[in-house]
Formats: C-alpha cells, sequence, structure tokens
C-alpha cells in the first residue's frame, strides 16, 4: 500500500479514469462506514488518509479521530473539533457538532484535488488561491467558468460531461449548509458512470470493495500537503447529471434534508 502523495507527485500524472476511480472507492469507504448499523463518523478524511494498492484500489486507513454518529433523536454529536485546516467542515469547526455531512464536506474537498489537482491549502499561491475551495467553488457551477480549473495536466483527456458532472457533485458536497449535502450513498450512485473503462487496463473495474484498514496513514497527502491540525475545545456531551432534487435550485436551508446529485 502506498499513500496517496506518492502516485499523484509521480511524473506522468494520474489520469482521469485513475482519479475517479480513487474517489469511488474512498466514497465507498465513507458510506460503508455512514451505513453502519451504528453509523461510524470519520471526521479526518483527507487525501492522505487514502491508501492505493497497485491497481489503484482507495482503502481508508488512519482511524484514531472516527467518532459513533448520533442515534435515536439525536441530530449531532457535539464533541472537541479534530481533525485537519482545509478539509473540515465549516458548522464543526464553528459549533463542535458532528455529523455524517461532515465527512461529505470533506469529501468534497479530496474530489476537488482530484478534479484540479491542487492542494486543499497551498501558500506558495496568490492570496486568492491559497484556499482551494473558496477559489474553486464559485466556479463549479458555472459551464462557462468550471473547465477552467481542471487539472491542466490531463491535457483534455477525459469527457467534458463527465467532468461537469464531477464539479457539480463536488459543488454540492462543499455546501455551507449541511443538509444541502448528498448522503456518500448518494455520491457513490453519482460516480459510478464517471468511471472510465478505457482508461487503462486496470481502471475497468467499478466493484470497488470499500476496504479499511488500521493505523496510522502515510503523512503525505496529494502534492505534499502539511497536516495542519486544528485542535479546539467544547462540551464531551450529546446533544439531543447535476440537478440537485430540491425545489430551491440552490438548496438552501428549509429544503429537503437530502440533496441528491445527478
Amino acid at each position: 500500500m502506498l499513500p496517496f502523495l506518492r502516485h499523484s507527485e509521480a511524473t506522468v500524472p494520474l489520469s482521469w479514469g485513475r482519479r475517479m476511480m480513487i474517489a469511488l472507492g474512498a466514497a465507498k469507504g465513507l458510506a460503508f462506514l455512514h451505513n453502519a448499523e451504528r453509523p461510524v463518523i470519520y471526521r479526518d478524511f483527507k487525501t492522505s488518509n487514502i491508501l492505493l494498492d497497485s491497481d489503484y484500489t482507495a482503502k481508508l486507513s488512519d482511524f484514531g479521530l472516527a467518532k459513533a454518529g448520533p442515534q435515536g433523536d439525536e441530530t449531532h454529536v457535539s464533541t472537541r473539533v479534530m481533525g485537519t485546516y482545509g478539509y473540515a467542515a465549516p458548522e464543526y469547526v464553528m459549533t463542535g457538532h458532528l455529523t455524517a455531512r461532515s465527512d461529505v464536506y470533506s469529501f468534497g474537498v479530496v474530489l476537488l484535488e482530484l478534479l484540479t489537482g491542487r492542494k486543499s491549502v497551498d501558500k506558495t499561491r496568490p492570496s486568492k488561491e491559497q484556499n482551494l475551495v473558496d477559489w474553486a467553488r464559485p466556479k463549479l457551477n458555472d459551464k462557462r467558468k468550471l473547465l477552467q480549473i481542471i487539472d491542466p495536466r490531463l491535457e483534455n483527456q477525459y469527457s467534458v460531461r463527465a467532468a461537469q458532472k464531477a464539479c457539480s457533485l463536488a459543488y454540492y458536497c462543499l455546501s455551507q449548509n449541511p443538509k444541502a449535502r448528498p448522503l456518500m450513498s448518494d455520491v457513490v450512485e453519482t460516480l459510478e458512470p464517471l468511471q472510465c473503462p478505457n482508461d487503462g487496463a486496470n481502471e475497468a473495474s467499478s466493484s470497488l470493495t470499500p476496504t479499511l484498514t488500521g493505523g496510522r496513514g502515510g503523512a503525505f497527502a496529494m502534492g505534499g500537503i502539511h497536516d495542519h491540525r486544528i485542535h479546539h475545545r467544547f462540551p464531551n456531551n450529546v446533544g439531543p447529471g447535476s440537478i440537485c432534487r430540491s425545489p430551491n435550485p440552490d438548496c438552501s436551508p428549509g429544503g429537503p434534508s437530502a440533496c441528491r446529485v445527478r
């Protein structure tokens, strides 16, 4: 097993097919955790916690910050904020309220890294481009601009329709409103048709088994991301294609609890 970094920094960049394969494998891993009899929230999903085998099958590692999800009438788990800057959901950072939708936001950041080939936080770039989500999200829902943020190293070797669907998925995963984010099961359903069966012998399979590995993941991430962990204390109590299926096109508060992306 190799950390994501070893592959993403290779001389030959990852192809579109392999990127979508990694995204699907990681999404299946998170969906498996969220749909367990007692749901588990990963809480620190990021590129450095994704390991790849020789067939580019994604495996999740490092469950040190995983947390049992809310049960019954509970809407969230209140906990100390721990995660990695650039990946943690904004509502979790601000309130300490943790839900499965917090993982969905983190997945959206990783998907954005796969699409753009950029780090979640890159201090070497111009100030307006240092935070990947702030720079890219406004462009994800604009058909005139979204292709401008796709990793140029792909050299247009991808389906424009697939890129639009992937960008739309990232857009909803990164919604400020947690209820507007899709479930991970919906993310898997959206990513499966985007697999590219002709893009390399090892990329044909879309039946990726969500494999979970214990222990610490490699201390690497796409593009050499530093591990900016955030720690704030909150009470440890537990408190009480590309169309969003919602009457509100912006999936604003008051819409359905799950925003399905097609």
